[in-house]
């Protein structure tokens, strides 16, 4: 994840200058943050393309309630958005409701090999797509689960994705067995992901690193222990919101960057163990919502607000029980 959020500072330009941005400069940014086509753009807008276009050059005005809508996306994709705590209560809510469905997520999930390949396909596939892999979902699951060579991609994001999958059947027979979520888990996660691929695997980086493209200070090397002992001691705090504590956790996590590489996937592996020990769905999050996800995480980590990235993860787990519920027809 070291690579991360190239463009996260143009919420600071945007939040800046709102006030005054003309409606092009709005779309161009959403378009930027979305990564979508100006045809995509335009039905998310419920509009036609050829409307969308006299918008983008200006030949025309969107209408009143229209521009609201511009705007209000505007604020969402750059993080300036205020989550109202209602919103949040009753997302919380609906994913309380569907965790009370089941006895055991994780034993349902190992109860139902389908099911268990799913996550374990989209988990792998969209982890190390953030980071960079260019596999294809059919590529991953050719890789995972009929063990195929694909001679026209590189033998390291092979690897990467095996270890993935490995990596989440530890996670799932790990919570299965109710043992703890500590700094052992981590370092494992790290492990077996990084087996292979790295002659540093499961151990903490000796060195500085810094996350390009942004002004976010990771933790100096040699705090890197007591920081994540000091993670781990929240992890504990199982009365608070659990939502929230692992939108929080996670943040802490991300900025510490407490490996050389991999990052990013330890980073959604620790948050998943502790999203299914409290009997919820893993969190999906898409490689297509990169951007998204990026804006939120920085925004929590710059400015103590971890609202937007609550509700994103929130949206992510509500997923996450489509699988589980069998209901997930995107591909």
């Amino acid at each position: 994840m070291t690579n991360f959020i190239k463009f996260a500072n143009i919420d600071l330009l945007a939040n800046k200058n709102k006030f005054y941005m003309s409606i092009r400069q709005k779309l161009e940014i959403i378009q930027k943050l979305l990564g979508l086509t100006q045809t995509k753009l335009a039905e998310k807008f419920g509009v036609s393309f050829v409307a969308f276009n006299s918008w983008w050059t200006g030949k025309s005005s969107p209408r009143p309630k229209m521009q609201a809508a511009i705007n209000e996306l505007f604020l969402e994709v750059t993080g300036q958005k205020i989550i109202p705590a209602d919103q949040l209560t009753v997302k919380k809510q609906i994913i309380q409701q569907k965790s009370s469905k089941y006895e055991s997520v994780v034993e349902e999930i190992l109860a139902n090999p389908d099911v268990r390949d799913q996550y374990i396909l989209k988990l792998t596939y969209h982890s190390n797509s953030i980071e960079g892999s260019t596999l294809t979902e059919p590529d991953t699951a050719a890789i995972l689960f009929d063990n195929v060579a694909l001679p026209n991609k590189s033998l390291t994001e092979q690897l990467e994705a095996k270890n993935h999958q490995t990596a989440l059947n530890y996670l799932f027979d790990h919570v299965a067995k109710k043992e703890r979520i500590d700094e052992n888990l981590v370092l494992k996660f790290h492990s077996i992901l990084m087996n292979g691929v790295r002659p540093d695997a499961g151990t903490y980086r000796n060195h500085a690193v810094r996350i390009t493209g942004i002004n976010l200070p990771t933790a100096n090397y040699l705090r890197v222990p007591k920081l994540m002992r000091e993670v781990i001691i929240m992890v504990a705090e199982k009365n608070k919101d659990i939502i929230a504590l692992s939108a929080s956790i996670h943040s802490k996590f991300e900025q510490i960057h407490p490996f050389s590489d991999g990052n990013g996937r330890v980073g959604r592996l620790f948050m998943n163990a502790m999203l299914l020990s409290a009997d919820f769905a893993p969190a999906i999050i898409r490689q297509e919502q990169k951007k998204l996800y990026y804006t939120y995480l920085y925004k929590a980590q710059t400015k103590e607000d971890c609202t937007q990235l609550e509700n994103f993860l929130c949206e992510a787990v509500i997923e996450g029980f489509r699988i589980l519920e069998r209901t997930d027809v995107r591909r």
